[in-house]
């Protein structure tokens, strides 16, 4: 039996694994959980996307990992140090939920969707396919990318597991 390291990631955190090592978030509501993966190298990579642009940033020092802007580029950036190839790589990603109900349709309510809309535009920016996503609903999810196989398992409470 091959010996796999876990390897957990925060709340707009991200990191990069080679075969074999499994990578992990939880506490996926409007955030997305966006997987990269390059198949012949078996090289994969995870970020947790809280918002969907940097340009709305107040702090002093950024945190690449918190937006989709940014997490994106940095993470391929990563797993391209590691021998990954852009042109190989395929995407997978979970969250992005409507956690709460709002009276109103403002735009900027809806976090979980405009998460979900950067992170596909920044894919299709580097021609990156989205290969599967279990998205929206009004759910938590945790998720766990498996490096050896590509293999992308979700789990919720109110819905059970599932592979992607």
């Amino acid at each position: 039996m091959i010996e796999r390291t876990l390897i957990k990631i925060g709340m707009a955190d991200l990191n990069v694994t080679a075969s074999p090592g499994i990578l992990k978030t939880t506490g996926l509501g409007s955030c997305v959980g966006l997987t990269l993966y390059d198949p012949h190298v078996k090289i994969a990579g995870m970020a947790h996307v809280m918002l969907p642009s940097s340009d709305i940033a107040k702090e002093g020092q950024l945190n690449h990992a918190k937006y989709a802007d940014t997490a994106i580029p940095m993470l391929i950036q990563r797993m391209v140090a590691l021998g990954a190839v852009i042109s190989r790589m395929e995407s997978k990603m979970a969250g992005g939920a409507q956690m709460f109900a709002f009276s109103t349709a403002k735009d900027t309510m809806r976090i979980g969707p405009r998460n979900v809309e950067s992170c596909k535009m920044m894919l299709n920016q580097y021609r990156i396919p989205l290969k599967g996503e279990d998205t929206g609903g009004s759910y938590g999810r945790t998720v766990e990318f498996d490096s050896a196989t590509g293999m992308l398992l979700i789990s919720s409470v109110q819905q059970g597991s599932k592979e992607l």
